[in-house]
């Protein structure tokens, strides 16, 4: 895991240091909780021949925000699945540096669009209040879970840019330099 936030100016860094801390607790949290459930849903049922009443609901909550989180923390780290065949060809250290260019403007266009859909789907749900949308048993609004996927999608973008930024600003790798996109 690479922290390339310390190529920032402090102003930048340090917000974006406490987001990532956050997201990290965010899913370790998330995955105590859902191994514990999970836990208490065998002892009831086998145990107690008894049903904890409707956990799915607010694991499924925790699930999307589990999820989306560990997205944007492996946006950050470079570590979503990568089918490059093209990146192994290339040679030429001005050339992997263009193709790099290239794929984080796309990826950045993308991510970007998908995240304004995702505040679209927020500002539905805060157009419809009082009549949320929620699930039946524990009456948890649908907005939570959709916030998880814009705050995801929305760290997705800044830590692309964040990428392409450093790209740009960086340069082509030379020989004595180690290249950003062999770290990424």
């Amino acid at each position: 895991m690479a922290n390339y936030t310390n190529q920032l100016p402090s102003g930048l860094r340090i917000p974006l240091d406490l987001l990532m801390k956050l997201m990290n607790g965010i899913i370790i949290a998330s995955g105590t909780i859902m191994a514990l459930t999970f836990f208490f849903v065998v002892i009831f049922r086998y145990g107690f021949r008894a049903d904890l009443f409707a956990y799915e609901e607010w694991l499924m909550t925790i699930a999307f925000w589990m999820f989306f989180m560990a997205s944007a923390v492996a946006s950050h780290d470079r570590a979503h699945i990568n089918a490059d065949i093209l990146g192994t060809l290339i040679k030429d250290p001005k050339l992997i540096w263009w193709r790099s260019i290239l794929v984080e403007v796309i990826e950045l266009c993308i991510v970007v669009v998908v995240a304004y859909w995702g505040f679209l789907m927020c500002q539905e749900e805060f157009n419809t209040y009082p009549n949320w949308q929620s699930t039946i048993a524990l009456k948890i609004p649908f907005l939570v879970p959709r916030i998880g996927i814009f705050l995801g999608f929305l760290m997705m973008a800044i830590y692309t840019a964040l990428h392409l930024y450093l790209l740009l600003s960086n340069g082509p790798k030379t020989q004595q330099q180690p290249a950003l996109q062999d770290a990424l």
